[in-house]
């Protein structure tokens, strides 16, 4: 079992069988079966996806990538071509390594980059430089990949870190957040195949963007962007960031807008000519997985859509709205049920924020929806195991929570307001605790109406 069983503390059997549906989502996301499963050796044939690429041309195999899920996916890589791999390096967050035989990890901080993060940038970017046309690059693709690997061009890493923490404390979504990202950096937004060029490159990509657009996922580095320099600057433009950010990453952009700074690598490019990008996994293959164990433990299972996206707080109400509409309808499924959704919530942050991630802040939420109400239950988690900065995966709340937290002498109002959840659910028993998934598709947010 995945999860800390203090969260099964009330009602046993049922969480245990929620616990089960989030942990067969878990499951069929695993980073290295996801790989191995597109990634496999015939004879001196590498097959990639549909793509046959023979083995015999090249006179070495290099691994390079960065993401939370990067270490069992370059193993898998490993795995598969055993000594033809010549070595490599990949970024993970810290805490999320595991055994490789040829490839270098290195850890490095998420959300907030570090230097560690930049100084395997620049690393990896001397690797990539020194390829020919005769070698075969495989970059391992994931989320959180954008923070950990880390190149600044024309900022500083305070600059780039400033800059993070404003984007992130005014609710801005992943995709804004990258657009920026591309543009103060010389890794991202395919400029790690420009690097790699005129080399073979074949990327892997476990998604964790919603819709999986492939420019945004770990800010795209070795794909053609779409982004462009007037992108970047209406994301400022529409947080009043301009004051926020500092002196340097506005300079740049003005510099850009200016034209005097080239763009990230566009579609059509030359660099891309020996590219080939596959998504090993995303959201909706953790959501079927979810549906069809609940199905198989009885449930009625629906999966609603893989593209959730807005305040954390107000996905929740949604969240627990549907519940009631199953419980007085029977629509659009019968209980018992088990709705799923799928995506990535924000939280736009006070001045002075508690501890928490937007995941343990939709429980919360979700918590004071359902105070009074009996028979539904929310869980939202975060598919890394870690939501936030904190060790929780999020939260399974139900209609006795809020009244948990009262007992023990907690406002769940004020917590809420505060976006300070972690405490809160700590105390009542409704966290999730996994550990480091070393996965990452998203979020995933489940509603169970048991019958009445």
């Amino acid at each position: 079992m995945r999860f800390d069983e203090a969260v099964l503390s009330r009602e046993t059997i049922r969480r245990r069988r929620y616990l089960e549906i989030l942990e067969s989502a878990l499951a069929a996301v695993d980073p290295y079966e996801a790989v191995a499963a597109v990634l496999r050796r015939e004879g001196d044939t590498l097959k990639a996806g549909d793509r046959g690429i023979p083995l015999v041309g090249f006179r070495r195999v290099l691994v390079v990538g960065a993401g939370k899920a990067g270490a069992p996916m370059a193993r898998a890589v490993e795995d598969c071509l055993d000594s033809k791999v010549a070595g490599g390096l990949v970024v993970v967050k810290t805490g999320h390594s595991s055994p490789t035989r040829r490839v270098e990890i290195v850890e490095a901080s998420h959300p907030i980059p570090d230097a560690a993060g930049v100084a395997a940038g620049s690393r990896m970017l001397r690797l990539l430089e020194e390829t020919q046309a005769d070698d075969l690059v495989i970059a391992v693709i994931s989320g959180g990949g954008s923070a950990l690997l880390e190149a600044p061009a024309g900022i500083t890493l305070d600059d780039l870190q400033a800059m993070t923490d404003a984007l992130l404390a005014c609710g801005a979504t992943i995709n804004e957040i990258n657009c920026l990202r591309k543009h103060m950096s010389a890794v991202k937004g395919g400029q790690l195949a420009r690097a790699s060029h005129p080399a073979t490159l074949v990327t892997l990509v476990l998604s964790d963007v919603v819709g999986s657009p492939l420019d945004v996922i770990a800010s795209g580095p070795t794909v053609p962007d779409s982004s462009t320099w007037a992108d970047a600057w209406a994301v400022v433009e529409s947080y009043g960031l301009e004051q926020r950010l500092p002196a340097a990453v506005i300079e740049r952009l003005r510099a850009g807008l200016a034209g005097a700074i080239a763009d990230t690598p566009k579609p059509g490019d030359a660099i891309f000519e020996r590219t080939q990008t596959i998504i090993v996994a995303d959201n909706r293959i953790a959501a079927l997985a979810a549906c069809a164990r609940a199905e198989a433990l009885g449930y009625s299972a629906l999966l609603l859509s893989t593209y959730v996206e807005g305040e954390a707080a107000g996905v929740a109400r949604v969240a627990v709205a549907l519940g009631k509409e199953v419980q007085a309808s029977h629509h659009p499924v019968a209980p018992p049920a088990c709705l799923v959704l799928g995506g990535e919530t924000t939280v736009t942050l006070g001045a002075s924020p508690g501890h928490g991630g937007r995941n343990q802040e939709l429980a919360l939420a979700a918590a004071l929806a359902l105070d009074g109400t009996t028979g539904i239950t929310v869980a939202a988690l975060a598919t890394d195991g870690t939501d936030g900065p904190t060790d929780s995966a999020g939260g399974l709340a139900d209609a006795a929570t809020v009244a948990r937290g009262r007992a023990a002498g907690l406002d769940a109002v004020a917590y809420l307001r505060g976006h300070d959840a972690y405490p809160f659910l700590h105390a009542t028993g409704d966290l999730l605790l996994s550990g480091p998934t070393q996965t990452n598709v998203n979020d995933l947010l489940f509603v169970f109406v048991e019958p009445g």
